[in-house]
């Protein structure tokens, strides 16, 4: 019933400021991921796995890399006659693009009425999670919600970007939204993913909009847990929030735990990406390479060690990397020496040069430098 009551939503620009440097050429969901793929590669994964047949991708601006990695859908079987794979472009309020969650729903009130859908499940790009959205929508339906909110219990993450945490009442009711404060120990903090009746959503969203009144979270979620049937949905999945540059590190280097691989890439709920063809990876003689996630069509030479490395890269001789991420096409001089280097793609690294960051500071070099 899913794939056909049930329309897909994911807000691709959201919290771009977060990762500045990244996101100066590139949306928040085509920053690239663990190796081989983009952090929108998940939330659109969960959503085809669990059977969503129409997704629209709201954009806003840089959004040339993301329009080139989904191209037609077809990586995630949405290249089709009818439904699909959809890119909403940027339709904001006035003469300004979008800034809110709300302006952003706002803009795309014409697509959503069009939907024969029922139900819209939305997500952000900023959080890295693999979910089966179909006991999110069940559990909805049954409890006649009208929106649903999915939370971690936990403690939230210090760069978690909207600092969003509920309090539950009697199965799961929201009683209570806080926003912005900090609170120590475990709660229940949002991960910027809803569920919601289609016409729900538009009569909230143009009610809100009718009034000037543009933020989510105080004037949808704050204004209506009295008034509507706002419920919250607890998962216990990992969730890597990529919300800085010391987050973007951990959260990719937290792939090097079993258990996270594990929980993010299952037989039953592949993540999806798209595909370049690469020959497999070849390893030189003296190479050595230990504790590290590397991609097709790299070309070792020299030692890796608890590194990240993408397609493409070039690894010289009596190079050493240590706690690396190294993105797509780089080129790793001869004797290069690198520790805590988050260096995106196209980066010519000169033979005999060495720089290193820290574990709470890694070292960002920017898409197509020669350093």
């Amino acid at each position: 019933m899913i794939g056909n009551d049930t329309v897909g939503i994911i807000f691709s620009n959201m919290h771009d400021n977060c990762l500045r440097e990244l996101t100066d050429v590139r949306t928040m969901g085509s920053v690239p991921y663990g190796s081989r793929y983009r952090a929108i590669d998940f939330p659109l994964s969960n959503l085809v796995n669990s059977g969503v047949t129409k997704v629209g991708i709201i954009t806003k601006s840089n959004y040339q890399s993301l329009m080139d990695h989904l191209g037609t859908g077809k990586a995630w079987d949405l290249s089709r006659k009818h439904e699909g794979l959809f890119i909403l472009p940027p339709f904001g309020l006035g003469n300004s693009v979008y800034q809110t969650r709300v302006e952003a729903l706002w803009g795309i009130l014409n697509f959503l009425k069009q939907c024969k859908e029922q139900y819209v499940i939305m997500s952000d790009s900023h959080i890295i999670y693999t979910m089966d959205f179909r006991a999110v929508l069940n559990e909805h339906i049954s409890k006649g919600a009208d929106m649903t909110v999915v939370y971690k219990n936990g403690v939230m993450p210090e760069d978690l970007p909207e600092k969003v945490r509920i309090e539950l009442g009697r199965g799961r009711k929201i009683t209570e939204v806080i926003n912005g404060e900090e609170v120590e120990g475990k709660c229940n903090w949002s991960m910027g993913v809803y569920v919601a009746n289609k016409d729900f959503l538009i009569r909230v969203i143009s009610n809100v909009v009718a009034r000037n009144r543009l933020s989510f979270v105080r004037d949808v979620l704050q204004s209506g847990i009295s008034e509507y049937r706002i419920y919250g949905y607890k998962f216990d999945g990992f969730a890597g929030v990529l919300g800085s540059r010391k987050g973007y590190f951990r959260q990719s280097m937290a792939l090097m735990d079993p258990a996270v691989r594990a929980d993010l890439f299952r037989s039953d709920r592949p993540v999806y990406t798209k595909e370049r063809d690469e020959m497999p990876t070849r390893f030189g003689l003296g190479s050595h390479v230990s504790n590290s996630l590397i991609a097709d069509g790299c070309i070792i030479e020299g030692e890796v060690e608890n590194c990240i490395l993408f397609r493409g890269v070039h690894v010289g001789r009596g190079a050493k990397l240590k706690n690396c991420i190294i993105m797509q096409d780089s080129i790793v001089g001869d004797r290069v020496q690198m520790s805590y280097i988050i260096g995106d793609k196209d980066v010519m690294y000169s033979p005999d040069s060495s720089m290193n960051g820290q574990e709470s500071h890694p070292l960002y070099i920017a898409k197509g430098s020669s350093v």
